[in-house]
């Protein structure tokens, strides 16, 4: 049996996905039962639980071999996911395939890398197998501001001419799916990138290229940045988060080319060119 946490998150939809395709034995772990079923995760367990309720966690965890951890993002969540560390060793799980982040270290100035790595040396420790998976920034990030693109034709954050290694999270999944149903990934750290390190100017071209309308970069403050997150309903805590994460990317600490999605997949990793054409309609809305 697989548990996926965050199964209705970017990572965990494409993940129960491929694994119902594989007819895996498979458990998605949601805060509520969805009341459509997508067709495309025949044969899926649902398991009820939150990061919060310990019990429910046990419950979820009964009969587990390997487990994919992601949590949502909140000042909790390093207490959570060494919470699940715990009740995931009490419940015999074997392997836990744990999505971290690129360059996480536990003294980097990014809150985000340094509760990764705390969580990825509690697991070191655990006795349990491990994979960490380290992708950089995602490229459906984007789609959080798909109607600014679509109405405005604008790109907006403070990272300046800095390139990044976009990753398509399609490609995070795929190396996930492999560690959790394969042999030869235990005790493995894959750091997880796309073919190319991009600018944001260099991303809307791109866009505008393939929606066939202008599409620009505007490079703003991190304070703008923050004002804009906020008034997108998300938590101080994580908006700060995302702040530092940028103020990273600008210092042209992410440019970093990997070959994990090739050397585990067999595949090349998405191009941003073949994201903006599969999401077009999308940033047209």
């Amino acid at each position: 049996m697989i548990l996926i946490t965050g199964a209705t998150g970017n990572n965990g939809v494409e993940i129960v996905k491929e694994l119902s395709a594989q007819r895996k034995s498979v458990r998605a772990m949601v805060r509520n039962e969805p009341e459509q079923k997508d067709g495309s995760a025949a044969g899926v367990e649902y398991a009820i639980a939150d990061f919060d309720d310990a019990d429910s966690l046990r419950k979820a965890l009964a009969g587990v071999d390997r487990a994919f951890l992601v949590t949502p993002s909140s000042e909790k969540v390093e207490e959570q996911q060494l919470q699940f560390v715990d009740l995931a060793r009490e419940a015999g799980v074997k392997h836990i395939v744990y999505l971290s982040q690129l360059h996480a270290r536990q003294d980097s100035p990014v809150r985000f890398l340094r509760y990764h790595a705390a969580v990825e040396a509690a697991l070191a420790q655990s006795g349990m197998a491990f994979t960490n998976l380290r992708p950089n920034l995602y490229m459906q990030g984007l789609l959080l501001f798909k109607q600014l693109i679509a109405s405005q034709g604008k790109i907006t954050a403070p990272v300046g001419e800095s390139p990044v290694s976009v990753v398509d999270v399609r490609d995070i999944a795929a190396v996930a799916v492999a560690a959790l149903t394969e042999t030869g990934h235990e005790g493995k750290s894959y750091d997880i990138t796309g073919p190319e390190a991009l600018t944001h100017a260099q991303m809307a071209e791109e866009l505008a290229q393939t929606i066939g309308k202008p599409v620009t970069f505007e490079n703003i403050s991190g304070a703008a940045m923050r004002e804009a997150l906020l008034g997108f309903h998300m938590p101080g805590w994580q908006a700060d988060g995302l702040v530092e994460d940028y103020e990273h990317y600008s210092r042209g600490e992410a440019t970093t080319l990997s070959t994990a999605v090739q050397d585990v997949t067999g595949l090349k990793p998405r191009t941003f060119q073949t994201f903006a054409q599969d999401f077009r309609q999308a940033f047209l809305a």
